[in-house]
């Protein structure tokens, strides 16, 4: 853990990597919070809209440790959005609802930001491995767009799957624990923070590859499914290529 944290300032690559998740983060956490607001909103609870989380300024939703976790390890998380269940006319059925907005609003900007990614790189011919490792990159912002988008793409992927793992207070857990009667589902709930330190305890001596290999393996089955579009066979190399650009940058 303490060696990632010292590559990103002594490899010039990790730093640009680094970077370019800061506005990622900001960007996918703000709408993430702010998709379970509005859904919340929407079936009859303002508790949030009050409090002005129903907006995407950051200042608003960032938890300082979160972000930092997000930042340096790919995982993190932001302040809880107030929900009063009573307010809904079915507390359950809309604490699931309001719940899994969060994901689905960033699997929205993942493929957004995939097709975008997509778009842009063929544009600037990043799907000729061989070329470009000759020719170069071109345009400095031509690439740093494109590598935007891509850790745009993974890192909302990243964190819609995260978030759908049902360990409470996570999303996913919402959906999991809705099946159970009242008296339990709430019961757990109390316990939300014991069980999700709990849960990130484990995972700092498991490790999170897992989840890195799974983010990997979607997004890379995306590229290649674009690539058996007629004219568009290049596409399946456009990660390759951002990740040669970015290492002999």
């Amino acid at each position: 853990m303490l060696d990632s944290i010292i590559k990103i300032f002594t490899d010039k690559s990790e730093l640009i990597w680094f970077l370019l998740r800061i506005p990622v983060v900001l960007l996918a956490l703000s709408f993430h919070e702010m998709s379970h607001a509005y859904a919340a909103y929407k079936m009859g609870d303002e508790t949030a809209k009050n409090l002005g989380r129903l907006t995407m300024n950051p200042l608003k939703h960032l938890d300082l440790v979160g972000s930092i976790c997000l930042l340096l390890f790919g995982i993190g998380w932001a302040k809880p959005v107030p929900i009063m269940t009573r307010n809904f006319e079915n507390p359950k059925k809309g604490m699931v609802l309001t719940s899994l907005a969060g994901p689905a609003s960033n699997v929205f900007l993942s493929i957004v930001a995939f097709i975008l990614c997509v778009i842009f790189s063929v544009t600037f011919g990043y799907t000729d491995y061989l070329k470009v490792a000759s020719e170069g990159f071109g345009s400095i912002f031509a690439f740093i767009l494109c590598l935007f988008l891509y850790i745009f793409h993974t890192a909302n992927l990243a964190y819609a799957i995260f978030n759908m793992l049902p360990v409470p207070p996570l999303d996913g857990s919402r959906l999991a624990l809705a099946f159970l009667p009242d008296k339990f589902y709430f019961g757990i709930m109390r316990y939300e923070r014991y069980i999700m330190i709990g849960f990130l305890v484990l995972m700092y001596f498991v490790g999170f590859s897992w989840l890195s290999k799974l983010i990997y393996l979607i997004s890379d089955g995306l590229f290649s499914l674009v690539s058996l579009i007629p004219g568009l066979e290049g596409v399946k190399m456009i990660p390759d290529v951002l990740f040669y650009f970015l290492g002999n940058i």
